[in-house]
Order: structure tokens, then C-alpha cells, then sequence
């Protein structure tokens, strides 16, 4: 079995919404290596700490430590300090048995004003996570993610274990095909309390700042450290290259999955 963590990064709006862009990412776990990896994230975590003014117990949400905002700002880290701790966090990340899968929605493209956001984002998700664990021993998979989208996921995924259609790629049609291997409804768990969402959270982040530099929609905030650029961005997703599912999308250098997948 895996246990699948996710995160995302911009709101599900539309169409009214805050953030051009939302990013929907997904870090899966095989359930046998869940205690290796998750000892290996504590430790790394706990020699952070030493190296930085960062307490152990302090989640990393890594816009808002890249910012400089609540609860980071008191720590008083230099903008070169917060994006080293990010970079080594994907350094660590890049050592495990994980693989992620990242959808984005880009808004500004959608025709559509009933779209439903979450909902596709996520349906993308799940479908090339049953694909990538078709055939393997372990092809069972749970999601678990915050309390705050359980229930809109849960409705999507008891919908696509009934009714599920893919895109074809030979001819642009849609043909059924059911999730047989998702089991339970998503779980709750708070991101504080899990290093896996963390990294879901991380992943979202930086396709979010790459997909806005790569499309034009948006930039970078304006209290961006001069160290968070789109060379440090690129950067981080390079070291995250082996954990990564580039076969979710292969038009994209990193497998990301954009939807539309055109204007």
C-alpha cells in the first residue's frame, strides 16, 4: 500500500478567485518504507535546528518562511539562511523512497465559469497515481491531506470510483475507467503534524512560482528575498528531479500537468 500526502498552493476559486494559478501536489509513500523516510526527514529536521535558529517542533510552510512571515519573522532568519533551509529540505527529500505527482490549473486559460478546480486538479492526480501503481505489488494507495478539503475530495473520489473517464491520447475521446485501487475516503491530518504534507506543500510552492514565471501570469511576491528567483526555483525542482513523476506529463521538463493543456 501507499500513503499518498497532499498540499496545494493558490486558492480554488473560480470565477472569482485570489490567485491566478492553484497547484495541486501529491507525495506517495509505500507504507513499508514510511517509518525509514519519516526517521530520515526527523533527523534532517532536528540538524536544522542546529545549524539554524529553527525549532524542531516548527513546521515548515515554505512560502511563508521564504516571505519572512508569522511564525517565521521572530527567528530572524537572512533571506539566504530560509532559502538554504528550503534548498536542503529537497536535498533530504531527493534521498527518499517517494514519488509526487503535481497538477496546476491554470485560470486565466479556463472557458469554462462553472469549472470545477479542485475537482480536476485532483482527478488528474489520482488517475496518474493508479496509473503509475498499476503492476506494482503494493498498488493500493490512501489519501490523506488537511482537514479543510476532506470533504470536497471525498465527493470526488467516491464520484470517480463510480464514474471515471480518461482522456485518450490517441484521439481526443473519453473512455471509462474505474479506480480500483484507491481505498477509504481521504483522512484529515494536520500539516504540522506531518513531514510528508510538508513536502506536498513544498512541491506545490515551487510548481507554483515556475508556472507563473514559465506562463506570464503572475511573479514572485514583492517581499521575495533577492535569493528567491526563478534560478533558485529551478534549482530546487532539479535536486526534487529523482523523486518526481516526469512520465505524468512528458511535454514538461518536471511532469507537471496543466490543465488546460492549452490556452
Amino acid at each position: 500500500m501507499h500513503l499518498v500526502y497532499y498540499d496545494e498552493s493558490g486558492d480554488d476559486g473560480f470565477p472569482t478567485y485570489a490567485s491566478p494559478l492553484f497547484v495541486l501536489s501529491a507525495v506517495y509513500c509505500p507504507a513499508l518504507d514510511w517509518r525509514e523516510n519519516f526517521d530520515f526527514l526527523a533527523n534532517s529536521k532536528r540538524q536544522m535546528a542546529k545549524d539554524f535558529n529553527f525549532p524542531t517542533k516548527l513546521e515548515i510552510h515554505t512560502r511563508e518562511l521564504l516571505l519572512n512571515k508569522k511564525p517565521y519573522a521572530p527567528l530572524r532568519l537572512t533571506g539566504a539562511e530560509r532559502t538554504e533551509i528550503v534548498r536542503r529540505f529537497c536535498q533530504v527529500a531527493a534521498q527518499l523512497s517517494l514519488r509526487s505527482i503535481s497538477t496546476a490549473v491554470v485560470k486565466p486559460w479556463v472557458k469554462n465559469t462553472s469549472f470545477p478546480v479542485l475537482d480536476r486538479a485532483l482527478s488528474y492526480s489520482v488517475n496518474r497515481i493508479e496509473t503509475d501503481l498499476r503492476g506494482a505489488t503494493a498498488n493500493r494507495f490512501l489519501l490523506i491531506t488537511d482537514d479543510g478539503r476532506v470533504a470536497k475530495m471525498r465527493s470526488t473520489t467516491r464520484r470517480m470510483q463510480k464514474i471515471n473517464y480518461v482522456p485518450s491520447k490517441l484521439d481526443g475521446s473519453a473512455y471509462q475507467r474505474d479506480i480500483r485501487h484507491l481505498i477509504e475516503d481521504p483522512l484529515p491530518k494536520d500539516s504540522k503534524e506531518s513531514y510528508f504534507i510538508q513536502l506536498a506543500d513544498l512541491l506545490a510552492f515551487l510548481f507554483y512560482a515556475h508556472t507563473a514565471h514559465e506562463t506570464g501570469i503572475a511573479a514572485l511576491p514583492r517581499r521575495s528575498p533577492p535569493e528567491l528567483n526563478h534560478d533558485f526555483v529551478v534549482e530546487c525542482l532539479e535536486i526534487l528531479k529523482p523523486m518526481l513523476n516526469l512520465k505524468a506529463c512528458a511535454m514538461h521538463p518536471y511532469g507537471l500537468v496543466l490543465i488546460p493543456s492549452t490556452q
